[in-house]
């Protein structure tokens, strides 16, 4: 590496070809209003690349430059030094020359840390250059190698030999040990920190920790289906929940009631936040974790999954002046996630957006959004009657669980606001029949009402082991796909590999029923038709059912039979 101390940052980028004067004044001019590094801005401005403003600043404090870092890494190096210190200062070691240390460090003006990495290390150490993502690269592997480890943690917290074949109840650990004491002890922390970073890596949106006779079982919920973990001695039962009290604030002497609560924590840079849920159950209490992945939106309804005519459709409906659009379904189908891509599309300076909500799951720049709080009276209702005097044009209800909820919502887009909702129903007529049955006017439901889609969510067949195959007559009319004689129809699977950790699925899609509120529908309910009738009309008019889009995305080699069975098991193709 050439140096060329003396020389200014800006000069060696200049002098190397990576920008001109006049990009290099811009950017000094937009230091003076963005107190930020001038490599930085240059970056933001999109002039130069990461790797120019490392080679620059190598050149400036003679450091070489690595940009292969990741082939190079020894993960036995990982192991010297804390992860809290790896994480806060962005040093890691990762390989040897000799008899010195090679470490990776991302900003050479910040030393100081080296020299204590140096005491760690106990030998001289040399920095390198590297960007940004691979030293995140580095960090992630030592996770993934900690997330192996599982096993071995377990086996220091097994029973001992004088312990054995006895089965300790909750009461007798908590009167044995403080469970303070318990659940500080340094393999519980590491266990349940293993357990939260094995989730998160493994696209898990639910952990649950459930107690048996002889053990506690550990699962995860991935793309919707549960997996089992591992399994835990019976005798640190009390330590794992009594641990996940104390990071929730929950109190820890309460085992006859349940408790709900939040962890918030800070995981490969991402904040995470998890919910809380611990239920007393007949063998001791069990804890479910939701995990929600903090930080902005970023999804469109056309990446949800939606065909064209729908998403063209639903496009059309999110700009009504006003009215009630429904999303419908059971509890983890999407239904928050396609309002927020909706809320997305028409979020704009020109419009005034609130949502109230229960939890907040994505934070959306531009738009007010309220937490529901039913323990000092900020409930649905409250929360939207407070909303309809903020002068709103847009309104989110996260959901619609009770008449003065629904009479409201109703009153709004009657008042000229166009109100996203959620219900629980399995299909789209079925929300009509809810809303009436609620205690809402027919009448009213026709005026007020729009649109209603029903989701649900499908897993996406993983495409590093995605093979194809002729299905059986059979699978494929229980999907509502009839043989043609003309051409052989074939539809994929899964086979199983590393990537999908041989599941043969990777990530989720979904599969939707848009029913639009015509003239005709609404005929139908104010003469008090039931659901069947107006799900049939509504498929004459061009309703495409759930089942019929799962089949149609399982010809597109997108999903599995299986997958379309599973979650369309209770409609009935007429």
């Amino acid at each position: 590496m050439k140096t060329v101390q003396g020389l200014k940052f800006a000069e060696i980028l200049i002098q190397e070809g990576c920008v001109d004067l006049d990009q290099v004044t811009e950017a000094l001019e937009l230091q003076k209003l963005r107190p930020k590094r001038l490599g930085d801005l240059l970056l933001d401005l999109g002039y130069i690349e990461e790797e120019d403003v490392l080679r620059a600043l190598g050149m400036q404090f003679g450091i070489d430059y690595e940009p292969n870092v990741r082939d190079q890494v020894d993960s036995t190096l990982t192991t010297k030094v804390p992860i809290s210190f790896i994480r806060e200062y962005h040093m890691v070691p990762y390989n040897r020359n000799g008899e010195s240390y090679l470490v990776a460090i991302n900003d050479p003006i910040n030393l100081l840390p080296l020299d204590d990495l140096q005491l760690l290390l106990d030998g001289h150490i040399i920095p390198m250059l590297c960007r940004k993502s691979d030293i995140q690269f580095i960090i992630d592997t030592y996770f993934e190698q900690q997330s192996e480890n599982a096993g071995e943690l377990i086996d220091n917290i097994v029973l001992s030999d004088e312990d054995e074949g006895k089965v300790h109840t909750l009461d007798h650990s908590d009167s044995e040990r403080d469970l303070l004491d318990l659940a500080n002890e340094a393999p519980i922390i590491k266990l349940i920190n293993l357990l939260i970073s094995g989730a998160v890596k493994e696209r898990a949106s639910d952990i649950h920790l459930e107690p048996f006779e002889h053990s506690v079982r550990a699962r995860y919920r991935i793309d919707g289906v549960l997996y089992e973990k591992f399994t835990v001695p019976k005798a640190q039962q009390a330590a794992l929940v009594s641990r996940v009290k104390i990071m929730a604030n929950l109190n820890i002497a309460e085992h006859r009631l349940p408790q709900d609560g939040r962890i918030k924590i800070r995981l490969s840079g991402k904040e995470i936040d998890i919910r809380v849920s611990i239920i007393p159950i007949a063998h001791g209490e069990r804890v479910v974790m939701r995990i929600l992945e903090k930080g902005n939106f970023l999804f469109s309804l056309k990446e949800l999954g939606m065909d064209s005519h729908a998403h063209k459709m639903m496009d059309k409906l999110i700009t009504s002046s006003h009215g009630i659009i429904l999303v419908t379904g059971p509890t983890g189908s999407g239904k928050s996630t396609t309002l927020y891509a909706a809320l997305q599309g028409v979020n704009s300076p020109d419009k005034n957006i609130i949502t109230v909500e229960d939890p907040i799951e994505y934070l959306i720049p531009g738009i007010g959004q309220i937490q529901v709080r039913p323990k000092i009276g900020l409930t649905f209702a409250a929360g939207l009657r407070s909303i309809l005097r903020q002068d709103p044009d847009v309104i989110l209800v996260g959901e619609i669980r009770d008449m003065e909820t629904a009479e409201m919502a109703v009153q709004a887009s009657l008042t000229g606001h166009l109100v996203f909702a959620t219900l629980h129903t399995n299909d789209s007529a079925g929300a009509i029949t809810r809303l009436i049955n609620m205690g809402i006017e027919p009448f009213l439901v026709t005026s007020s009402t729009i649109a209603i889609q029903a989701q649900r969510l499908v897993r996406q067949i993983c495409p590093s082991c995605k093979e194809s195959y002729i299905p059986d007559p059979e699978s494929l009319k229980e999907v509502g796909i009839l043989e043609d004689d003309s051409k052989v129809i074939t539809v994929s699977r899964g086979t199983g590999c590393e990537k999908c950790t041989q599941r043969g699925y990777h990530g989720r899609s979904g599969i939707f029923e848009l029913l639009v509120m015509s003239p005709r529908i609404q005929e139908l309910v104010l003469q008090g038709s039931d659901s069947n009738v107006v799900k049939r009309v509504a498929r004459e008019e061009g309703m495409r059912t759930l089942r019929e889009d799962g089949a149609e995305k399982l010809l597109r080699g997108e999903t599995t039979i299986e997958e379309i069975l599973r979650v369309t098991r209770d409609e009935v193709i007429a």
